[in-house]
């Protein structure tokens, strides 16, 4: 099976880096001081699951198509990466995409017709230590993603658990991303509104309160949309909540603190444009958008 990761940076490089240490044939494709690193030093990945050192690994892809793409670039840069790999995609490449949001898979579709997008997600705390060099923190690191309804998928799904991805394959993969943009919306924009981590916004009743309505919203745009998730989950999300560590924050929230560009478009942004389509009032999310909107192209 001929894999390609786009967007070998934290997320992608870990999945890639397990598939690739069972001997696959995995191409890295990134950019800068990373893609130089890997080039003269490959790829190390540090994890309490045992470490990954790939002394060689690919980083420009041959010619032909690919049979698996894990597309794990950051939103703004979705299109034209997407236009980038079109030579490696044929008519039978299924391109999973690792990213937050629930848009995403429109746009590779738009993009990329001809090809297979099952629909996926990821659960996983992981960060670039430096270029070459991505930092597994904890044990959990799973893959979730669609059929692609010729057995393409069933067979990925078998190198992956080979290689210790705790994957599965899901029927109802759309749910699954909903579920975690629920969660993932809530947190992202109440740290980086308020530039502080969950247990401070848990532990106050007003921003207590706004990650609650923050995930209401989420929810409401996806029932009306049909998918079917329980009209309490953001409450359930909120108990869920109550039980990180307290000094958690999210990605966005880091990605402010350093000055870099903000994924507020894609997250709360996404709420209201879909609220929108749908007839759902949104303005919890919309008051984000803007409070953010000055930041959102970073430093």
């Amino acid at each position: 099976m001929k894999i390609v990761v786009m967007g070998s940076g934290a997320v992608g490089g870990y999945f890639g880096g397990r598939l690739a240490q069972t001997g696959l044939d995995v191409t890295f494709l990134a950019r800068g001081a990373h893609l130089e690193a890997m080039r003269s030093g490959g790829l190390r990945i540090l994890s309490e699951l045992g470490d990954v050192h790939l002394g060689s690994v690919k980083t420009s892809a041959d010619a032909g198509a690919a049979d698996v793409i894990l597309f794990a670039v950051k939103s703004w840069d979705m299109e034209e990466a997407a236009r980038s790999i079109a030579p490696l995609v044929g008519a039978s490449t299924m391109v999973i995409s690792m990213q937050n949001g629930v848009e995403k898979d429109e746009v590779l579709r738009s993009v990329l017709p001809q090809c297979h997008v099952p629909g996926g997600v990821c659960y996983i705390a992981a960060h670039l230590e430096r270029p070459g060099v991505i930092r597994h923190t904890g044990t959990m690191q799973r893959l979730l993603f669609g059929d692609d309804g010729g057995g393409l998928a069933r067979g990925f799904l078998a190198y992956c658990l080979a290689a210790g991805i705790q994957a599965e394959m899901r029927a109802d993969i759309e749910r699954a991303i909903w579920e975690k943009f629920v969660f993932l919306v809530g947190l992202s924009a109440t740290t980086t509104a308020t530039r502080l981590p969950i247990g401070r916004i848990r532990s106050n009743k007003e921003s207590r309160r706004l990650l609650l309505e923050i995930m209401q919203e989420v929810v409401a745009v996806a029932r009306a949309k049909g998918v079917p998730l329980e009209e309490n989950y953001a409450e359930d999300r909120l108990a869920f909540c109550d039980r990180l560590p307290a000094e958690m924050t999210s990605s966005m929230h880091k990605d402010l603190e350093r000055g870099g560009r903000l994924e507020v478009n894609w997250l709360s942004g996404s709420v209201v444009r879909l609220g929108e389509l749908v007839g759902v009032a949104t303005p919890a999310n919309r008051v984000i958008s803007r409070l953010l909107a000055p930041l959102a192209g970073g430093a």
